[in-house]
């Protein structure tokens, strides 16, 4: 592992919340700051995407879904104060629970919900490629649907991504670093993924 990479890990809490809109993570990210400011200023963290399932009020939570936040090592100390807490999502509250930290696993399978990028799908992986290559991760790449988070004010664009064969150090290095930018509304981030037949 690159020592220069910053180590992850994952802060975990349980929450209540029965719908948020469908542009939550723009709304989620200034509740969380507002409670923890120190992620302001950290390009780095990440909000990794609520289990959602689409509806003609919003987005639906599951029982038992989870909050992760994916923080630096140094930032770890300071997630218990978001315990508790509640945060205001437009017109909905997600009260958050306990949380718990939780080291970061290497899996040859990860997927991305949204990694920015061009709409072309040719020059996205192309683009996607080179920036492995950078980071020295080798694997294979899926791309899945184009997908568009939308607020009242932007838009951000992209496509769902499963990156596989992907060795442990590589793993982690990508799951540390993630790929382009807005981790903060959910962008980039990677998560274990076990079934490649089936891109959202």
């Amino acid at each position: 592992m690159n020592e220069s990479i910053a180590e992850m890990i994952d802060a975990v809490f349980d929450i209540s919340c029965d719908l948020v809109p469908a542009g939550y993570p723009f709304a989620l990210w200034d509740a969380l700051i507002q409670h923890l400011p120190s992620l302001q200023n950290e390009t780095c963290v990440g909000v990794v995407p609520l289990r959602t399932a689409s509806s003609e009020a919003g987005m639906l939570l599951p029982k038992r879904s989870k909050l992760v936040l994916r923080l630096t090592a140094s930032l770890a100390a300071e997630y218990a104060c978001l315990t508790g807490q509640p945060l205001n999502i437009g017109d909905h509250t997600l009260q958050l629970g306990s949380g718990k930290l939780r080291k970061i696993q290497a899996y040859p399978t990860l997927h991305a919900h949204l990694v920015i990028g061009v709409d072309d799908e040719v020059k996205f992986l192309e683009d996607v490629t080179e920036q492995l290559t950078g980071l020295g991760i080798a694997g294979k790449l899926l791309c899945g649907m184009r997908n568009t988070l939308l607020a009242p004010d932007r838009a951000i664009q992209g496509y769902s991504l499963v990156i596989h064969d992907l060795k442990p150090d590589d793993s982690l290095r990508l799951q540390y670093t993630g790929l382009g930018a807005d981790r903060r509304f959910g962008c980039g981030i990677f998560v274990p993924y076990k079934v490649i037949t089936d891109l959202d």
